[in-house]
C-alpha cells in the first residue's frame, strides 16, 4: 500500500490490524501521528516508508517509543473508523481513504493518467508562480501524458514538450529524468532552489513559471518562444543568411547580459552550467533568451563540487572533466564557445584548443579565416569593430585556465558600450 505524499493526517486506524493480506506500506511524507497498528506490514516497515510524519511512534528504529495509553473501546474504534474508508482489491492491494476536509481518492495503479488527474492541482505543485491558476491535469491533457509527438527537444537532463493550455497559453514543459538528488535529498532544499529560479526576471532569460514534483512526473514549466533556438538558426542556410552581423552580435550581447545578471545581480549567484546554442532561444526580433535551468545550481561557498557531469559536450569547461569543480567561470567558457559559433556559423570544434595555446591572433586573420562565409564581410567600420571585439572576448572566455577568463559582467559591459557607440 503506497500512500506517500498525500498530506494525510490523524492517527492510523487500528482496524488495519485485521488486514492480514497487507504485506508492505509506504506512508512517508504525510502528517500522521500516534502508534503504528499491530500489523506485520507496519511493524516490519523500513524507516524510509514512515519518515516525515507529524508524530508516529512505535518500536521501529528512527521512531520514538509510544507512551502507555488506555485501551480504546470498540465503540470508540468504530467512530474513528467511520472517518476512513478501506477498500480491499483482490485481497492483496489495499487502498485507504482518509477524511481531512475533502476526500482524496488514491489508487494503487499510478500508471493510469486518468486516476492522477483526479488529484487536486494545489497538492501536486510544490510551487507555482504563474499568473493565475494552472492545473496539473491541463499539462497532462495538453501533452497527452507526454506523448513523444509533442516533444520539441531532448537533452541530458530531460525532454521538452510543447503544451497548449485550455486558455490558449502555450508553455514549454521540461520533463526531468529521475534524479537521485531530488529523490534522496531534502525536498525542501531542492524546492527552495527552484523557487529562487522562478523569481528571476530579465529580458534575456526565459521565464521559469513553475515546478511540479509528483510520483509519476517531475517537470519544470517555462514560457514558450516560437522563434526556435540559435543552433537551428545557424544551421539553416536560409535563416543564417538573414541573420545579419549586427543581429548576431546583439544576440551574443543578450546572452552576456543574462549571465552577468545571474552571476552578479542574484544573491546568492546562480550558475546555469548548460549554456549552448540549443539553449539560447530567439524571439521574433532575434532577441536572445537563455533557457533550460535543468542543471542550474545555486552557488554557495560550501557547495562548489558537482557530483555528476553538467552541461553539453563541446560547450562545457575543460575543468569539469577532471575536477568537477563548478564556478561562474564554467558559464564564461560556454559563453565563449557560443560567441565563436555565432561568428563562424558553426561550432568552433578543435579551433578552441589552438586558440587557447596561441598567444595572439591578429584581427585580420580572424576576419579572413573565421567569419561565416554565408554573410558578406562586415563592411561598415562599426560592424567590423563589433565582430572583432566579440571574437576577442570569445577568445578570452575559452582560456583553459579559468582564472584567465573575464567575468560576464566585464564582457557584457564591453559589448554594451560598443553596441551603443
Amino acid at each position: 500500500m503506497i500512500l506517500s505524499h498525500n498530506r494525510l493526517s490523524g492517527s492510523i486506524p487500528s482496524s488495519f490490524e485485521q488486514c492480514l493480506s497487507l504485506v508492505s506500506v509506504d506512508i512517508s511524507f504525510n502528517q500522521l501521528d500516534g502508534p503504528l497498528p499491530d500489523n506485520r506490514a507496519f511493524q516490519k516497515a523500513p524507516f524510509d516508508a514512515l519518515r516525515n510524519n507529524k508524530g508516529l511512534c512505535g518500536n521501529i528504529t528512527g521512531l520514538t517509543n509510544c507512551k502507555p495509553i488506555q485501551s480504546i473501546k470498540p465503540n470508540q474504534r468504530s467512530r474513528k473508523f467511520f472517518a476512513v474508508l478501506i477498500p480491499v482489491l483482490l485481497g492483496s492491494i489495499l487502498l485507504s481513504v482518509f477524511i481531512i476536509s475533502l476526500v482524496l481518492f488514491s489508487r494503487a495503479d499510478r500508471s493510469s493518467s486518468k486516476d492522477v488527474q483526479r488529484q487536486p492541482a494545489e497538492k501536486l505543485f510544490d510551487l507555482w508562480s504563474f499568473d493565475g491558476k494552472l492545473a496539473y491535469e491541463n499539462i497532462i491533457e495538453a501533452t497527452e501524458d507526454f506523448n513523444p509527438r509533442y516533444c520539441v527537444g531532448v537533452g541530458g537532463q530531460g525532454s521538452v514538450f510543447r503544451a497548449e493550455l485550455p486558455d490558449g497559453q502555450i508553455v514549454a514543459v521540461k520533463k526531468l529524468h529521475v534524479s537521485d538528488d531530488v529523490e534522496s535529498g531534502d525536498p525542501r532544499s531542492y524546492t527552495n532552489e527552484i523557487r529562487a529560479l522562478t523569481e528571476i526576471r530579465h529580458r534575456n532569460i526565459v521565464k521559469l513559471l513553475g515546478f511540479c514534483s509528483h510520483p509519476r512526473h517531475t517537470f519544470l514549466v517555462y514560457e514558450f518562444l516560437e522563434g526556435g533556438n540559435l543552433y537551428e538558426k545557424l544551421n539553416s542556410e536560409e535563416q543564417a543568411q538573414e541573420f545579419q552581423w549586427r543581429e548576431r552580435i546583439n544576440a551574443v550581447k543578450g546572452v552576456a547580459n543574462a549571465l552577468s545578471y545571474m552571476h552578479h545581480d542574484c544573491s546568492p549567484p546562480i550558475l546555469h552550467l548548460d549554456i549552448s546554442s540549443k539553449n539560447v532561444l530567439l524571439d521574433s526580433e532575434n532577441e536572445a533568451h537563455i533557457s533550460d535551468f535543468g542543471t542550474a545550481k545555486l552557488l554557495s561557498l560550501h557547495s562548489s563540487n558537482w557530483t555528476s557531469f553538467a552541461g553539453t559536450y563541446g560547450y562545457a569547461a575543460p575543468e569539469l572533466a577532471y575536477t568537477m569543480k563548478v564556478s561562474e567561470k564554467c558559464d564564461v567558457y560556454s559563453f565563449g564557445v557560443v560567441a565563436l559559433e555565432v561568428i563562424m556559423g558553426r561550432h568552433p570544434g578543435d579551433l578552441i584548443s589552438s586558440i587557447s595555446s596561441s598567444e595572439s591572433i591578429s584581427h585580420s586573420t580572424l576576419l579572413k579565416d573565421m567569419m561565416d562565409t554565408r554573410l558578406p564581410p562586415a563592411r561598415k567600420q562599426v560592424e567590423e569593430e563589433l565582430v572583432v571585439l566579440t571574437a576577442k572576448l570569445a577568445f578570452d572566455c575559452v582560456q583553459a585556465n579559468p582564472q584567465l577568463r573575464p567575468t560576464m559582467q566585464q564582457v557584457a559591459y564591453q559589448l554594451s558600450n560598443q553596441m551603443a557607440a
